[in-house]
Formats: structure tokens, sequence, C-alpha cells
């Protein structure tokens, strides 16, 4: 997949040798210590979301401890109806600073244009470069975080397990994976536990098998 281009800052945490001491230090350690880790180094942190089932996980932890961080989400517009309703309930119930970005090319434009394309097909590229990493790239290039909060867990795929807690994310942020570690199981526990809502009826046209890559995390 061809990837927008990035700039980057010249933050040190993301330098290799800085990456290996971090996850060294950060092994071991429960989610909410991470948080409080790297906050520490933070100086304009954001956290990401895209409202999946267990996301919730992740927001109200970063956001009991950072209560005003950026929660960027990127709505590609294909959300269903009870996603839409959840993101505004959770946002009102945990308080969250939501910055929502979307494509430039909307929804009924692309369905007169041939609609949603299979994964197969040579428009597929292009469709997860308008529906998710344009809208990406422009919350980073606005925001200009450092430090890059992510629900990405090592269970998930190859790529993410070959990751760490700590690594270099888009635009040579510091992106940090606090439940890096955590099951679906532990999620599920952290959420009863607090009394947070989860979602369950979500979909994402930009990765039609969950072992798949959008392209986010492979942004630099």
């Amino acid at each position: 997949m061809s990837l927008i281009s990035a700039t980057f800052s010249t933050n040190p945490l993301t330098l290799p040798g800085h990456l290996a001491e971090a996850n060294a230090e950060l092994a071991g350690l429960d989610p909410e210590a991470i948080i409080a880790w790297a906050l520490a180094r933070a100086t304009n942190p954001v956290v990401t979301t895209n409202f999946r089932p267990h996301s919730a996980a992740l927001l109200h932890m970063v956001s009991r401890a950072c209560p005003d961080i950026p929660v960027i989400w990127v709505d590609t517009g294909y959300n269903t109806p009870a996603t839409y309703q959840y993101a505004e309930q959770l946002t009102e119930r945990l308080r969250l600073n939501l910055r929502t970005y979307t494509p430039r090319v909307t929804v009924a434009r692309r369905a007169a244009n041939g609609g949603l394309p299979a994964l197969d097909s040579p428009r597929f590229d292009n469709f997860v470069r308008e529906t998710k990493l344009e809208p990406f790239e422009r919350a980073f290039n606005e925001l200009k975080p450092d430090v890059w909060f992510t629900g990405v867990r090592r269970d998930q795929n190859e790529f993410r397990g070959s990751l760490g807690v700590a690594s270099r994310g888009a635009h040579n942020s510091l992106r940090i994976a606090p439940v890096y570690a955590w099951s679906d199981a532990d999620l599920s526990a952290y959420l009863a536990r607090h009394g947070v809502p989860d979602n369950d009826d979500y979909v994402d046209p930009t990765k039609p098998g969950a072992k798949l890559e959008c392209g986010l995390q492979l942004l630099r």
C-alpha cells in the first residue's frame, strides 16, 4: 500500500536505542503506570480511538490521567448507528476532548461513483487512503503530538506483535500501547470493574479482515 509521506520531529525517545531502553523499563508495568511514564515525558500527547469493542478501556485510563488530552477519532462515515450513538454517549460520560476528522470524499459521493471497493480491487488502496489515512495525517499535522497513546495489542496480528509497548509511530511520535499485553478478557473485566459500557456493533471497511492493517500503524 502506498502511504502518505510524513514530516519528522526530533523526539529522541523514538531513536532505536532509546526505544529498547523504554521497553525494558516498561516491561511488566500495568497500563496506568505505562500511561504515567509516558505523560511524564510528553509535551503534547494524544490518544486515538475508533470506538470499536473494548476501546473504551484505554479512553477511560488515559482520560483519568490526563482529562484534557485530545482524543482523535477518524470517522470514516461507515460506522454503524450503534457506534455513532455509543461515541456520543461515551464522549459525554468520560468528558472526552474529542477531535473528529472525516474524509474529504463523502459516503454519498463515493456511493455515486462505485461504492465500497472489494479488497482485491485496484481501487481499494486509494479508498483506504481517502477514508482513513488522509484524515489521520490531517489530525497529526494539526495537533503535532509527541506521544501517541494507542490501543494496539500484541495478540492482534504479527506486525503488532513485533512493536512492543513503546515504538516509533506516525510523524516520528512516541507510540505507547498501554494495553499491549492485555487480552479481550482483560479489557472486558476492566470495563465491567469500572462500569464503563462497551460497543459490540462495529465495522471497519478499511480492514475487511480481522488480522489486516489499514495503514495507520505503518505511517512514519
